[in-house]
């Protein structure tokens, strides 16, 4: 597990090494959860897997064509990398469950890859073509909070038990759709599912696109959550495959950075979980 480590913190000191290209947030749990544990040995049809892990990406029209096709690209050739093929094999079992869906609107979502086993080389290759394969699209309004709700049930679908069960949220923006976002948090975070975040910063704040300032703090401080959680922003078009190759590390590794950029507030967000909202209504009236 030492070696695992250290995979994921080589990456991590070359992200901070980037200066402001890229933010490394690690965040406490907000609740005690315990981790999943295998199915008893008896189970002989249950497989046990190191983590399920749920791959949440935005695809609004906040987003362009560009930065959808680094995205596809930035996922398919992490799950390819040798690095990541090393950290998996040094997990205890040796294999991952992964699945991966887009979203959008609180009604919009959906699954580009079923659960799939990685387990090597060849079941990493196959769900790099898998991702590749389908037609890139894009859709209106934000809905976190929908794709966290929509994530859930999914683990109960998962054919494989995971040591973990992490759902991992992508987006340039805030939820301006469906629920508030922090109340589809904490309903994850009390059936002991984590939530890991990937704010996408590379484009000025725009009214026209409905940004704002500070999407990492949004994200450490509305969206992500439980044991071990972490946040990693991306704000260079360059470093964009470089980030997600490193997040997908640390959820395959369970590790956060070894010098964490902590929350300043315990309680207290930052910035108003609501503002998605808000600015929506304040620009459509509502």
């Amino acid at each position: 597990m030492r070696l695992l480590f250290s995979i994921g913190a080589v990456l991590v000191a070359g992200m901070f090494a980037g200066g402001d290209v890229a933010g490394i947030a690690a965040l406490g749990p907000k609740f005690e959860s315990p981790r999943y544990q295998p199915l008893p040995a008896a189970d002989k049809d249950a497989q046990t897997v190191d983590v399920e892990l749920i791959l949440a990406v935005d695809v609004s029209y906040s987003m362009d064509m560009d930065e959808l096709a680094i995205q596809r690209e930035g996922y398919a050739q992490a799950i390819q990398s040798n690095e990541f093929l090393q950290a998996l094999k040094l997990g205890p079992n040796g294999r991952i469950a992964v699945t991966y869906f887009e979203w959008a609107a609180s009604s919009d979502q959906k699954i580009i890859i079923p659960w799939r086993l990685i387990d090597g080389p060849e079941t990493a290759d196959a769900v790099a073509a898998e991702i590749m394969k389908t037609p890139i699209r894009r859709a209106s309004r934000t809905s976190i909070s929908g794709a966290i709700t929509f994530a859930m049930p999914l683990f109960d679908e998962d054919p494989y038990r995971g040591l973990r069960r992490v759902i991992d949220i992508s987006g340039d923006g805030p939820n301006n759709n469906g629920g508030p976002v922090t109340v589809a948090r904490d309903a994850a975070l009390e059936k002991g599912i984590v939530i890991n975040g990937l704010p996408i910063m590379v484009k000025e704040p725009s009214y026209s696109t409905m940004d704002i300032d500070n999407l990492d703090y949004y994200y450490e401080d509305c969206v992500a959550g439980g044991p071990g959680s972490f946040v990693i922003s991306i704000k260079d078009r360059d470093k964009f495959k470089e980030a997600i190759r490193t997040k997908l590390l640390m959820e395959v590794a369970g590790r956060t950075p070894e010098r964490p950029v902590m929350r300043v507030a315990d309680k207290e967000p930052r910035i108003n979980c609501m503002i998605g909202e808000k600015i929506w209504s304040d620009r459509w009236g509502r």
